[in-house]
């Protein structure tokens, strides 16, 4: 795995910055710490055979996910009073917003409730959505052609916009 590491480091960044640009301007958590964070939590994982590149990237998108959602709610325990205050794990940090928090939660909920339902569609979303794997990643990720990875993705976002309406 420590081999993969530089292969991947700037691209885990790039899907880290992505998935927090959208969030407001106090920081507590960085792009660069969710990247650190999630190397911690896959890094732990001995038995894994990695297949590459784009295997690595999946099975860390999912642990970037993991703790974002681990975030949101510890935001929203500490909202309602948990009286935990927030650790600082570098300078250019970043918080999720408490409206985003929300949303973030709602999307994990459904997300899991879709994977119930259909396991894969679930994993196209998380490696899309949370990732921002392109669909050939994805694809090669799920071992699907590209049109399977379109076609279930399309189904995926209407169930998910239908869940996430009611």
């Amino acid at each position: 795995m420590q081999e993969i590491i530089p292969f991947v480091y700037d691209e885990l960044r790039r899907i880290a910055a992505s998935k927090l640009r959208a969030e407001r301007q106090s920081h507590t958590l960085s792009a660069t710490a969710l990247v650190h964070e999630a190397w911690l939590e896959v890094s732990r994982l001995d038995r894994i055979a990695w297949q590459g590149r784009t295997h690595y990237l999946a099975v860390t998108v999912q642990a970037m996910r993991r703790i974002l959602v681990d975030y949101a709610v510890a935001r929203k325990r500490q909202k309602r009073g948990g009286g935990q205050s927030p650790v600082h794990l570098d300078g250019d940090a970043w918080a999720v917003a408490d409206s985003r928090a929300d949303e973030l939660l709602a999307v994990d909920q459904a997300l899991t409730r879709l994977g119930d339902l259909n396991e894969r569609q679930a994993r196209i979303v998380e490696y899309r959505f949370f990732g921002g794997l392109t669909v050939e990643e994805t694809a090669s990720a799920l071992n699907v052609s590209p049109a399977t990875v379109k076609r279930e993705w399309a189904t995926a976002r209407a169930w998910l916009n239908r869940e996430l309406r009611e």
